[in-house]
């Protein structure tokens, strides 16, 4: 009798793992900035169907990259979740932390069972609050860790060149227009950190929480002719100057949905 081919319980876990990080990264990149009244999220997605940005409740949103199956299931069952408990108990109930910590035993326990692939997607929650100070960003990888962010994160395809290129040039005091222009900016960085794509509105989803809203619900999709707008305005002002290859802070330089 053959002696059975043992696996270490660490070597499995890591090549769970590195499964799952080669699926988000096939995916197109988004990111999501805080700015003067609110938090942006931008994501290169030509589709006008499949949504990678959703509002999930009063002032919660949801973004994900990764495989848009498994995403979208898991932002139902966000969504369930917080129109049963914003009815059985209180809107203010319903907060960013709670459905993240969902999120974490979703993504957790599928991440550790053997009897199922782990899931091929990073998601973000995002609760905008009455000043930046309470605005709240969490970062969910595969495997159900959480990661509480502030000012800019980028998740998917090139995440780690994009997320660099905003921490260096995000400010959370940024107008709405120069943060969109920024995360487009940042989002045509290709992985090779030499030539840069030109995005059009066409080629992007553009959603905000907008804390100055009137409404209870803060969630608002950029669309068309204030999309354009917003990103020609960028055209008709001198671009800020780039940092020069000595100064201190300097960096270098496929969606399955």
């Amino acid at each position: 009798m053959s002696t059975p081919f043992y696996v270490s319980p660490q070597q499995v876990m890591a090549d769970r793992a590195e499964y799952a990080r080669k699926g988000v990264a096939r995916g197109r990149a988004l990111v999501v900035l805080q700015y003067a009244d609110g938090i942006v999220f931008v994501a290169e997605n030509p589709s006008r169907a499949l949504h990678k940005v959703s509002e999930i409740y009063d002032r919660i949103a949801f973004a994900a990259t990764g495989k848009y199956n498994e995403y979208e299931n898991l932002r139902i069952g966000g969504t369930r979740y917080a129109d049963l408990r914003g009815y059985t108990y209180d809107r203010e109930d319903v907060t960013a932390q709670g459905l993240a910590n969902l999120y974490a035993q979703t993504l957790g326990t599928i991440f550790s069972s053997a009897a199922e692939k782990p899931y091929e997607v990073e998601l973000l929650v995002a609760e905008v609050g009455e000043s930046g100070a309470e605005d709240e960003i969490y970062r969910l990888p595969h495997d159900g860790s959480i990661i509480d962010e502030h000012g800019s994160v980028a998740v998917g395809g090139n995440a780690e060149q994009i997320g660099s290129y905003l921490k260096q040039r995000h400010r959370d005091d940024m107008p709405l227009g120069e943060a969109l222009r920024l995360a487009v900016a940042a989002l045509g960085r290709d992985s090779g950190g030499g030539e840069v794509r030109e995005l059009t509105a066409d080629q992007l989803e553009v959603a905000v929480l907008d804390r100055t809203r009137p409404q209870q619900r803060k969630f608002k999709r950029i669309l068309g002719r204030q999309l354009a707008r917003l990103l020609d305005d960028g055209a008709r002002t001198p671009a800020a100057p780039e940092p020069s290859p000595g100064s201190e802070g300097d960096a270098s330089g496929g969606e399955t949905d």
